[in-house]
């Protein structure tokens, strides 16, 4: 990940390690070959500037010059609008909608099965759920090289870092996701992902 000397002149982002929406923040800022300075945030003990910036003192916290911004969405919205080559999101507005609301749908249908494992709740029924929702899914990704298009988009930023943890999450894909398994290869081989991994990211087994 880049870093640069000059704070004044770099975008800042408060990053935990290991934690999912921060990885996708990662993974825009690397496609998009954006120069940004890191600051590690270690889960429930948040730095005091942090905090100072960020009433929630959570991470992602993305600080560009005299605006912070502080949900992975919003960050990653703004990054591509900010730095529009190559573009994530497509052009048209009927598109654009199509796209923040399968945005929202992984946060509401996918991401809150992971809070549910990562807290230790219902961990069994969470892991079959989104087993389950991912393996219907998956005839999807056998259509288009990426998710529901030809380019790669903020949506593929979103999904990757997901099926990266698999694993860790206790689920494992059947054979009847091949879609679902090619596609994620696809993603897993690319610069950009591969350059948002943090060491810690890359001790992940990943789902096969």
């Amino acid at each position: 990940m880049a870093l640069i000397a000059n704070r004044k002149s770099v975008m800042t982002l408060y990053s935990s390690n290991s934690d999912l929406h921060c990885h996708r923040v990662r993974i825009v800022l690397a496609e998009k070959g954006i120069n940004f300075e890191v600051v590690e945030v270690v889960p429930h003990n948040p730095p005091e500037d942090l905090l100072e910036l960020n009433p929630y003192g959570s991470a992602p916290t993305l600080v560009d010059r005299e605006l912070v911004l502080y949900d992975s969405r919003v960050i990653m919205e703004y990054l591509d609008e900010r730095f529009p080559h190559p573009p994530l999101m497509p052009v048209d507005p009927v598109s654009r909608g199509r796209t923040r609301m399968t945005m929202c749908r992984i946060q509401r249908d996918w991401d809150s099965l992971i809070d549910q494992i990562t807290s230790n709740t219902n961990v069994a029924q969470a892991s079959k759920e989104l087993r389950e929702s991912l393996t219907l899914i998956s005839p999807i990704f056998e259509q288009k090289p990426f998710f529901m298009s030809d380019e790669f988009s903020l949506m593929d930023c979103a999904v990757a870092p997901l099926l990266w943890r698999l694993s860790s999450y206790g689920v494992e894909l059947p054979p009847q996701a091949s879609g679902l398994k090619e596609y994620a290869a696809r993603l897993f081989e690319m610069d950009s992902f591969q350059a948002s991994l943090t060491e810690i990211e890359r001790e992940i087994v990943q789902a096969q």
